[in-house]
């Protein structure tokens, strides 16, 4: 658990920055900006970063911890019965 927090801590940061350059070619580009157009960005793109990085992070973790395989013994053994 505390790997993942270590790295879910770095991720954080990264879609933060994510988010943030997401929000500045918002305002960069054509057009009238409205600050609830600003907000939707920064929540949208950052979430969604944020959530798929933590689901890979959780992938990685469990695959390293050994808890995969475990799975996959039971699930054999199960099936030879």
């Amino acid at each position: 658990m505390q790997r993942f927090l270590k790295v879910f801590r770095l991720l954080a940061l990264l879609s933060i920055v994510i988010a943030a350059i997401a929000v500045a070619v918002v305002i960069r580009g054509p057009g009238e900006v409205h600050a609830s157009l600003i907000i939707a960005t920064a929540l949208g793109v950052g979430l969604t970063v944020l959530l798929g990085t933590a689901l890979m992070a959780l992938m990685f973790i469990s695959s390293d911890s050994g808890h995969d395989e475990q799975a996959a013994q039971i699930h054999s053994e199960s099936d030879d019965e």
